[in-house]
């Protein structure tokens, strides 16, 4: 039931022979490798970490480039919320003022109001306490005024 088999490409029966070059693969190697999925979810950050650090330590250049490129990220991230904390800040008391300001132009539209009833009102006031208009004008000469009793 052993038979060999062969594989032809053609029907016609084959006159080469194997070469003897041809040696089959050798087997990879097996190793222990130390530890478990835990132990391995902080060791791969850790060696991707070191990976890092290995390749910018290979490269001076570059990596001057890579940490000017990062200051420069950092700051920009930093300025920008700065100012779009700013920004929010300065909205708010914006909106606090206006709040203020249509509140003080009510008072004083109020106080105005309040202001012309009085006024519209002082004439009927002055007659009911016996006030009389007055009728032409009057003028006083202080010209032969002395002052204290001297005549």
């Amino acid at each position: 039931m052993a038979a060999a088999r062969t594989i032809r490409s053609s029907s016609a029966p084959s006159t080469k022979k194997a070469s003897p070059d041809i040696r089959p693969a050798a087997r990879p190697e097996l190793r222990v490798v130390q530890g478990g999925k835990s132990s391995e979810q902080g060791a791969g950050a850790k060696r991707r970490f070191d990976r890092i650090i290995a390749w910018v330590g290979s490269r001076r250049a570059p990596a001057m480039h890579v940490v000017v490129a990062v200051v420069f990220l950092a700051a920009t991230l930093v300025a920008a919320l700065l100012l779009r904390t700013q920004m929010v800040q300065n909205s708010f008391e914006s909106s606090n003022l206006e709040v203020s300001i249509s509140h003080l132009t009510q008072d004083v539209q109020d106080d105005q109001a309040k202001l012309n009833q009085l006024q519209a009102s002082l004439p009927q006031k002055a007659t009911d306490m016996g006030m009389v208009p007055q009728q032409g004008s009057v003028s006083i000469d202080l010209n032969g005024y002395k002052k204290g009793g001297q005549q």
